[in-house]
């Protein structure tokens, strides 16, 4: 069994982009099924207050870094995180490999235009990658309905972007409908993939503030969350801290 760099109440695995691609191929050529998990700052915080989030990502396949900070932080719990590995960064390494096994991809989420300007760039991107998708606008009667749709698309990747906790919530109550090998949930990023957001530039990732780009452009849905997420990370990081350097143990 792998072992994964625990920080405050999530365990990661210490996998780069492509590693992670590997190890997704891998499960997928020896017919083992599961989901992978971007977990980044906010969704390690709601976690904390949601059992069923926090059971999903515990019982996820792999579980990777998505948040700069979450890799600056690892060191503080004696390990360290290779790199941040983010969902929309995923969404092509995953699509160009499934491109050359002859995999399928699904992707479920967004609004109907969005999401077929999505499958459209891939497509375009990728020729040979088998695609198709539908919007994740629908009720949660229609639910076990697309979730049997994504099964008739012979998907071997259902790469959901509805936001978290629904995507996760969706994945889990449908597991067994969904047929797929492996599946993910990438927040939003299907909106900038299809051109309806932009994505923060490089420097700003590398700086880690990547979610002030996402600020900019949704301010009244976001600002609660990161005021409340945000705060509380680093109320929990400094604890960690001040407790390592007075050397009394601390409970996550």
């Amino acid at each position: 069994m792998r072992q994964r760099v625990r920080i405050l109440n999530g365990a990661f695995d210490a996998l780069t982009k492509s590693e992670t691609v590997e190890a997704v191929f891998r499960a997928l050529n020896a017919g083992t099924r599961g989901w992978l998990c971007t977990v980044n700052v906010a969704m390690l915080v709601m976690m904390r207050s949601d059992p069923k989030l926090q059971s999903f990502i515990d019982r996820a396949m792999f579980v990777v870094a998505d948040g700069q900070p979450l890799v600056w932080c690892a060191p503080l719990f004696d390990r360290q995180l290779p790199e941040r590995v983010a969902g929309i960064d995923l969404i092509d390494l995953l699509c160009a490999r499934a491109e050359v096994e002859g995999k399928g991809v699904y992707l479920l989420g967004a609004t109907e235009s969005l999401v077929a300007k999505t499958v459209r760039r891939l497509q375009r991107r990728y020729p040979l990658l088998k695609v198709s998708g539908s919007d994740g606008y629908f009720s949660t009667e229609s639910a076990k309905e697309r979730a049997i749709r994504v099964r008739a698309s012979g998907a071997h990747i259902l790469i959901v972007g509805m936001g978290t906790p629904r995507q996760e919530t969706f994945i889990s109550e449908h597991w067994e409908e969904l047929g797929v090998g492996m599946a993910l949930g990438v927040g939003g990023s299907f909106d900038v993939l299809g051109g309806a957001r932009f994505r923060a530039p490089r420097w700003m990732r590398r700086a880690g503030l990547e979610w002030l780009a996402r600020l900019v452009q949704e301010p009244s849905r976001l600002m609660p969350r990161y005021l409340v997420t945000n705060s509380k990370f680093c109320i929990l990081i400094a604890n960690v801290v001040v407790h390592r350097l007075t050397r009394r143990s601390v409970t996550y």
